[in-house]
Order: C-alpha cells, then sequence, then structure tokens
C-alpha cells in the first residue's frame, strides 16, 4: 500500500523520477524484528553508533536509512566519536602526567642526593684536633687549608706497598708533601711548603699524652713536625712561622690517592721530560698520556731525578692535584653514580680531616683546587732564600712575611717565589 503523493506532483527537478513526501502526513509505525545483539557484527548498533553502510538493528546493508531508533548504546561512545582513537576511555591529560613525572623526578633526585651526602659525611675521619692548638694567630680574610700527602702505608697490603714503591714498613710516616691552599675573592692561591723546609718547633701541647712541651729554639725540616706529634704540631708549627691561621686540615695517604685516581680512570698529564727514578718507581716518556694511580704516585713523590729537587717535584704535585680537580670535579662524574661512589668512597677511606671540617668544607676545598693553575688563581712555592746553617732550605721572611699580609687581607697575590 503506497501512502506516498504521486510522484507527477511536487517534482523539484532533482533527477527523473524523485518525488518529495508530503509533510502533513504521518508515516505509519512499523517495528523491525529484533536482532540479538550478539548476532551484530563490529559497529552495527541500533542508534547513531552504527555506522554508515548498515542497518539500524539489523546488523546487514541498507541504502543509508537510520530510523533512530536506540536501545540503549551511549551515542558517539564508537571509533570516531568525540573522543578521539580512545574507545569509552577519556582522553589522556599529558600536561598531569608530565607534572607529575617531574615531581617524581625531582624527588628521587634530591633523596638520592641527600642520602649521597649523608653517607659520604659519615665516611670522613675526623681525627684531628685544631682546639688543643696553642697561641693561634688571628684570622684573617677567606678560608685556608693546610692539605698534606703523608707517606703512610695504612690499610695497604704488602704487595700494594711493593707496587706503590713506599718503602718502610711503618703505618705513621711523614708528609711528602705539604700545601697551604687560600680561598679568597681574589683568587685562589696554592703554596707549597717543601718538606726540607727550616722551621723553629714552638712550643705545644701533645696530641696524645696532652704534656706541655715549652720552646727550646729548636730549628728542624717542617714535615720532621709531623713525625714527632702528628697533623696538630705541623698546624702549630706553620701558623708559629707564618703567622697565617690554619681553618682546616686535610690529609690523604699513599693508597687513598692511588685509589682516587684509578677510581677516575687515570689523570692525563703532560709530562714535560722523561723521568726515571728507581726510589719512587716513575718510569715515564715526555708528553702527553694518561696516568694511573701507580704512575701518578710515582710522579708526585719524584724528587732525585728532577733538576730542582723537592722545589721541582711541589711544582709538580700542584700541577697534578689541579689536574685531578679539573678531571674528577665535572658533571660526568658527580652526576654519575658509577663513577661518583667509587671516586668518593676510595678517598673519604682514607682522608683525615679536622674535627670542624664539614663535607661541604671539602667539597669547597677540592673545587677551589681547580682554579689555581689559571684565571685569577696562583700556585707557587713558599719564597726561599738560600740554605739555613744546618743545610735545610730558608724561607726568604721579607717575601713571606708580605705573602701572608696578602693572603691575610684576601689582596691578590703578588709575591712570588723567584730568587
Amino acid at each position: 500500500m503506497n501512502q506516498w503523493p504521486d510522484s507527477s506532483r511536487g517534482r523539484e527537478g532533482r533527477g527523473s523520477g524523485a518525488s518529495r513526501p508530503d509533510p502533513t502526513r504521518v508515516m505509519p509505525h512499523t517495528s523491525a524484528p529484533s536482532v540479538p545483539p550478539q548476532s551484530r557484527g563490529p559497529g552495527q548498533g541500533s542508534g547513531y553508533g552504527g555506522g554508515p553502510g548498515h542497518d539500524a538493528g539489523y546488523g546487514r546493508p541498507h541504502d543509508g536509512y537510520d530510523s533512530g531508533y536506540n536501545e540503549g548504546q551511549v551515542y558517539g561512545g564508537g571509533r570516531g566519536g568525540n573522543r578521539g582513537d580512545y574507545g569509552d576511555r577519556p582522553r589522556p591529560d599529558w600536561r598531569r602526567r608530565t607534572k607529575w613525572t617531574l615531581i617524581t623526578l625531582v624527588v628521587v633526585v634530591l633523596a638520592w642526593s641527600i642520602g649521597t651526602y649523608f653517607w659520604a659525611d659519615s665516611k670522613l675521619r675526623r681525627e684531628v684536633d685544631l682546639s688543643i692548638v696553642e697561641d693561634r694567630p688571628e684570622a684573617g680574610d677567606g678560608t685556608n687549608y693546610l692539605i698534606v700527602g703523608s707517606d703512610s702505608r695504612e690499610g695497604m697490603s704488602d704487595e700494594e706497598k711493593k707496587e706503590l714503591h713506599t718503602g718502610g714498613p711503618t703505618d705513621e710516616g711523614r708528609t711528602d708533601s705539604i700545601m697551604i691552599l687560600h680561598v679568597g675573592s681574589n683568587g685562589n692561591t696554592m703554596i707549597s711548603l717543601p718538606r726540607d723546609s727550616n722551621v723553629e718547633v714552638p712550643s705545644y701541647t701533645g696530641s696524645e699524652s696532652g704534656k706541655h712541651y715549652p720552646a727550646q729554639g729548636r730549628q728542624t725540616k717542617i714535615n720532621a713536625t709531623y713525625a714527632e706529634d702528628g697533623p696538630e704540631l705541623l698546624v702549630r708549627t706553620v701558623e708559629h712561622n707564618t703567622g697565617l691561621k690554619i681553618d682546616h686540615y686535610a690529609e690523604i695517604g699513599f693508597g687513598g690517592f692511588a685509589k682516587i685516581v684509578d677510581a677516575v680512570g687515570g689523570v692525563e698529564m703532560d709530562i714535560p721530560r722523561d723521568i726515571k727514578d728507581e726510589k719512587s718507581g716513575a718510569d715515564l716518556q715526555k708528553g702527553k698520556q694518561t696516568l694511573d694511580g701507580r704512575q701518578a704516585l710515582a710522579f708526585v713523590r719524584t724528587r732525585y731525578a728532577l733538576p730542582g729537587s723537592d722545589l721541582d717535584r711541589t711544582k709538580n704535585q700542584q700541577k697534578f692535584l689541579s689536574a685531578l680537580a679539573n678531571q674528577t670535579a665535572t658533571p660526568s662524574t658527580v652526576l654519575n653514580p658509577f663513577k661518583l661512589y667509587p671516586t668518593m668512597g676510595a678517598g673519604l677511606d682514607t682522608l683525615k680531616v679536622d674535627k670542624d671540617m664539614s663535607l661541604w668544607n671539602v667539597a669547597s676545598m677540592f673545587w677551589a683546587m681547580k682554579g689555581v693553575s689559571g684565571g685569577d688563581g696562583k700556585s707557587m712555592n713558599m719564597p726561599i732564600a738560600g740554605n739555613a746553617p744546618n743545610g735545610n732550605l730558608q724561607w726568604d721572611k721579607a717575601k713571606v712575611k708580605k705573602l701572608v699580609s696578602q693572603l691575610n687581607n684576601d689582596e691578590k697575590v703578588t709575591v712570588t717565589s723567584d730568587r
């Protein structure tokens, strides 16, 4: 039964045989046979969610007509709806995810940094008591570190002693190198005190016995005071003979020095001449090369194979420490736990410091070494006037006085070690 108007009425010219329904007439409702949902294929919904070219509710192709009947499906839930390619899932909030990722990363880095700090701080050997040092000079501007490289064999096996050519069996040792590092606003200055420097032994209180020893006007080599009563007497002697107050003390032995160098993968140095020394074990060729721990220790200990003996050795020590600091205090080491922990562990196990020295002070000291060979920094020997009557090296008192004044006032150092 055809209830549409005659096709001959109201042609619009859109094509032959096309007719329009009468809007005033109502199309009777006809119900379609129900099809179980499970028999429908993908995308064959009964409402607006059904894709084009499929029957609404019948699951078979048709000519595009949709009855509009809906069995309860949520509109727009299919692919291509306003939720993009995620179906019924909400679109991810990438800004929120990025924010929480960054927050998590910051928390992890912060926790790692704090943990590392307290771990390293707990390993510092605060064994030097500067509070027992008597008659101390007034403090000047800036910070003064007394840095000591001792020939202590502490913690070394017999095999290591032999390999590193440390000699003797004692664990007490003497000082192979003594340096004052001044950290100030007008550049950092490193001053080596040759081990054969002639000094006056002042009155002091024994670090272990607590006994007071009055001054006797005795003259000796500066490194002998360390052997006599350890770091405290060495600090007392340096302050007495210079008038410069030492704020912090740091000392490392043979074994620790070699381990630090090995932990950072060696240190590149430009050796100015061939060096061969049986006493230190040095056998180095001229030119650029990377020194491992054993070679580095031999290099900084060598003096008999050098024209200037101990004065040339102190210059090599300064160059090496600066190169070590420049190579170690870098992002590739500090931000890499696989290099940072071995390096810190190797150094802190044998590093002796004063009781008031913090890990921050240690880091500041090491960082300051980077600049002593260039820029506003300066490295030098304590000015020498000649030899004392006992054969030791005699300091130039006038130059030493001027040098100490410049350091105390944190002025740019103009004094040189040239005679």
